[in-house]
């Protein structure tokens, strides 16, 4: 029985010692890749050197990140999506998941991939770099927007609500895919306030 390519499917996991659990619960239609993470010095651990995609150097969500070390597992990341999509499997055909760090890793690099994944398993994680994402969100919806449904500008801000704390949502009544002077007013409000005047 011969498979075409655009049957295939890419399941990328990043933990360690997660391979056979994967392994029994995919279908045989299911190409798993589960690479594994340097050894490096984890300063969460006093040092000591593990497996690790990035260093971790606190629990703390407040903290500084190991920034260089994320994007350089997150270009990793890139890398082994790139060699899928060049033998012939689709973007949209490929899974990332992850326990843990890999999870976050994971999370972070479906985000950041310039094309579709099929989606993103992350699992005991958090969203890595959070910190980088916009202080302030301003988004703006007429309720009548034939093109952009008003319901998919409603389900993005209560998304990016779920991890970020300043989302503006303007509804404009009657406002159809266009702009008005109302919007431009409350535009301009939020650009005098993100970005106020030097004394």
């Amino acid at each position: 029985m011969s498979i075409s390519l655009y049957s295939i499917k890419v399941f990328v996991f990043l933990s360690h010692g997660w391979a056979s659990t994967i392994a029994a619960i995919r279908g045989p239609h299911v190409k798993v890749i589960c690479p594994t993470a340097s050894t490096i010095p984890v300063t969460l651990n006093a040092g000591f050197r593990m497996p690790s995609w990035f260093d971790l150097r606190t629990l703390d969500a407040t903290a500084p990140e190991d920034e260089e070390g994320i994007m350089r597992a997150t270009t990793l990341v890139h890398g082994l999506i790139a060699e899928e999509v060049k033998a012939g499997v689709p973007s949209n055909r490929i899974l990332l998941g992850g326990f843990s760090q890999g999870g976050a890793l994971a999370l972070h690099s479906a985000l950041t991939y310039p094309e579709a994944l099929a989606g993103v398993m992350s699992l005991s994680c958090w969203l890595p770099r959070h910190a980088q994402f916009p202080d302030a969100i301003f988004q703006a919806h007429g309720d009548c927007d034939p093109v952009v449904p008003f319901k998919w500008g409603q389900m993005t801000a209560s998304f990016l609500k779920t991890f970020m704390q300043k989302i503006e949502f303007m509804t404009y009544r009657g406002l159809t895919h266009s702009s008005s002077e109302a919007e431009l007013k409350d535009m301009r409000l939020f650009i005098e306030k993100t970005l106020p005047a030097v004394k």
